[in-house]
């Protein structure tokens, strides 16, 4: 008897064998099919080269963490820059190593706290910032010459860099010791994000002056920070962020060299920032793929330094991952997480916590949060091998499949003129949408199990302890400050740098030089905003659901089938269909959730009225009176909800439509919805709630009764 090696077929009859007949390839939303087994088959031809040398695939140093552990830097801000600082502090001293700050929506999109426009954003999902003043305050304490500041600011960004200038100088420390990193990525707010200001040919002018000052002033600074984080979130598949990520790497790029800068003097201070999700091993190979295609953008455009060729890059966990329901999962959620990104060899690391599905972390969450990364660097042995999974049959194949469909895509946004010009024409936004309504379809049907959520959820819900901002109280704090300090200003030195810039922007002068003077005679941020505002105008759009891809996963399901038909039932009794407006109020331009809406919503047979994005609430109820709706969904993710939801409802009652339902959904905590009932809310449907169970509660309060009971007995 002799003993012979199995081979591939032996393996395949083996487990046909075990699994009786059953399909093991899985088709990911991306569209690759993952085997069961890869061997060295799979990986014939690919040579992922060591760490340290291009294209970089195993990481952009060659000690990697063996030499030292990435960055913990953990983003935050919220309330005032009083309370944002003492949080810093403390974060410091439990271990964090940078600071990455989050700027609340009043401050994204270029307002002023007492400005009419933001009365339910202030100090929300972030820290307000009018002045030089505020950002004085934010580092008090906090050496600028010694500490890495990462700051997420793309629409307001003039006057956000400004300020960190001139904190800096008035800390003793000049620009050239600054170090840190500036979001600036535009793009992605048109694609995704949607915190622009300007339209996009003078934002893009905005992003090559910040190279241009940085690359003289600011040696140590990061001028950009290309941000592929917001599209996952948005609903992306994992190419598709990798693809339009770097394709924007390259817009900027080309920008920079039009307004005659050298490649490699800029190109070496641009980093990343990318989304970590739940796809362990594809998040992995994401970030190894990332940097073999910047090596391979960077070369055909033309730069020579292997600095400028080099992907470096933040990570986040991912927020859309994290759940309201069974929160603790969460934990877990983000330390898996945490594990893809360490293995995929970011620069630097954010952890979310358990509790920001449903608002800003506490301190104990924050804490457990940053504890994560700690343990992993600390406990176990992780870091102490460069790229451990370099070689592996699946991860170096993984790899190199999203390397050529990312390219694919790449190549498409090359050949129709970039991706400026893709964005305008809104295909990669459409892309994102139908990828997003696909998953959330998914979801609803259990073919994507999200445990807690859709399976395995608990009888009762316990509510956990979460921060909440008193958004008036730090409202008046702020308009007190602003007054104080245009009381104390030079006006008309302000007023005249104020004007030097108006002339600036309308001359093509540098921006971010003539804000830098405005900021030192205390000009505030709403003030420079405005004046750049005078002569670029402000930037508006409007949603554009997408149609088909939720009911078309549905097909013949008797669940879907019963509302249609429920639908079509209020439409005969009404004379037309029932109508619904989703209404975005507030600065907060995340519009995934209500874009899911309209498009379920919309399959469904409701009209949709999809309401343009920073609405005021008397914007919304005029909308809502005029298209003559049924039903308003008011959606909110950055906690505006108890401000501007109940003054809707009494703005339609002052005008006589209190027929006009009013319903809300997004990131509303539990402990708020009595809050919002007792106001004259009908419906509440928080995080993970099943768009098909809403539509339902949504035809029962127009007078179609559709029990939930009956609903569950159409979906067996």
């Amino acid at each position: 008897m002799t003993d012979s090696k199995p081979t591939l077929a032996d393996w395949q009859a083996a487990a046909a064998k075990e699994v009786k007949g059953k399909d093991l390839i899985w088709a990911t939303p991306e569209g690759i099919d993952v085997k069961p087994l890869y061997t060295a088959e799979d990986v014939a031809g690919i040579d992922p080269g060591l760490p340290g040398f291009a294209p970089f695939t195993r990481g952009v140093r060659a000690s990697m963490y063996a030499g030292r552990p990435w960055t913990i830097r953990q983003y935050a801000g919220f309330s005032t820059a009083e309370e944002s600082n003492a949080f810093y502090h403390r974060n410091l001293k439990a271990g964090q190593k940078g600071l990455s700050v989050a700027f609340d929506l009043a401050t994204h999109r270029g307002y002023d706290s007492d400005h009419p426009r933001v009365t339910g954003d202030v100090g929300k999902a972030g820290v307000a910032i009018d002045s030089v003043e505020d950002m004085k305050i934010l580092f008090d304490g906090i050496p600028l010459d010694q500490m890495s500041v990462s700051m997420t600011m793309n629409g307001a960004v003039i006057p956000i860099l400004a300020f960190f200038i001139v904190a800096g100088e008035e800390q003793g420390v000049p620009q050239a010791q600054l170090d840190g990193t500036i979001q600036n990525d535009i793009l992605k707010e048109f694609m995704v994000r949607n915190t622009y200001i300007y339209p996009p040919e003078p934002s893009m002018r905005i992003i090559s002056d910040i190279f241009a000052y940085t690359s003289a002033n600011m040696p140590k600074f990061n001028s950009i920070s290309i941000s592929g984080y917001h599209m996952q979130e948005a609903g992306a598949t994992q190419v598709q962020e990798l693809a339009f990520t770097i394709a924007d790497g390259m817009e900027y790029v080309k920008y920079g060299v039009a307004s005659g800068l050298d490649i490699d003097k800029f190109a070496g201070r641009l980093s990343f920032f990318f989304a970590i999700g739940m796809n362990f091993f594809m998040e992995i190979a994401k970030l190894r793929a990332a940097r073999v295609l910047w090596h391979r953008v960077m070369t055909k455009l033309g730069a020579k330094d292997e600095r400028s060729k080099m992907l470096r890059t933040h990570c986040q966990t991912s927020g859309v991952s994290l759940t309201e329901q069974d929160p603790y999962n969460n934990v877990m959620r983000t330390t898996i997480e945490a594990m893809a990104a360490m293995l995929g060899g970011t620069q630097s690391l954010h952890t979310n916590a358990l509790d920001e599905a449903i608002a800003l972390p506490t301190d104990f969450s924050a804490r457990i949060a940053r504890n994560t990364q700690i343990v992993i660097q600390e406990e176990t042995g992780m870091t102490k091998v460069v790229d451990p999974l370099g070689g592996s049959y699946y991860v170096e194949a993984l790899t190199q499949e999203l390397v050529d469909r990312a390219w694919e895509i790449i190549e498409r946004v090359d050949a129709e003129g970039g991706m400026a010009k893709a964005v305008a024409a809104g295909w990669p936004k459409a892309m994102i949408e139908e990828a997003a309504a696909a998953k959330a379809a998914r979801i609803d049907r259990k073919e994507e199990i999200i445990v807690g959520v859709n399976k395995y959820r608990l009888a009762d819900e316990e509510p956990i302890d979460i921060l909440e901002v008193d958004n008036h109280a730090v409202r008046e704090a702020q308009i007190a400050r602003i007054n104080r300090v245009k009381a104390a200003r030079d006006e008309a030195a302000a007023q005249a740098a104020l004007d030097a810039l108006r002339k600036g922007a309308a001359a093509k002068e540098n921006l971010l030089a003539l804000a830098v003077e405005a900021a030192r005679k205390r000009a505030t941020l709403g003030e420079i905003s405005a004046a750049m505002e005078d002569v670029f105008g402000r930037y508006g759009t409007s949603p554009t659901p997408v149609k088909g891809v939720y009911g078309g996963a549905y097909g013949d399901d008797a669940r879907w089938a019963q509302l249609v038909d429920g639908v079509a039932a209020v439409g005969r009794r009404k004379g037309r269909r029932p109508r619904m407006l989703v209404a975005k109020m507030g600065q907060d331009g995340h519009d995934r959730g209500a874009n899911l809406v309209s498009s379920a919503f919309g399959d469904l047979g409701f009209e949709v009225v999809a309401g343009p994005l920073f609405q005021t609430p008397q914007e919304a109820a005029d909308l809502a009176i005029k298209s003559d709706v049924d039903v308003v969904g008011a959606s909110s993710l950055a906690a505006g909800h108890k401000t501007l939801i109940p003054e809707l409802i009494g703005l339609l009652r002052q005008a006589g439509r209190s027929d006009i339902k009013v319903v809300a959904g997004g990131v509303i905590p539990a402990q708020d919805y009595q809050f919002l009932r007792d106001a004259g809310v009908q419906g509440i449907f928080g995080p993970g709630t099943n768009l098909v169970d809403a539509a339902g509660e949504v035809l029962r309060l127009l007078g179609h009764n559709i029990p939930p009971e009956g609903i569950e007995e159409a979906a067996e």
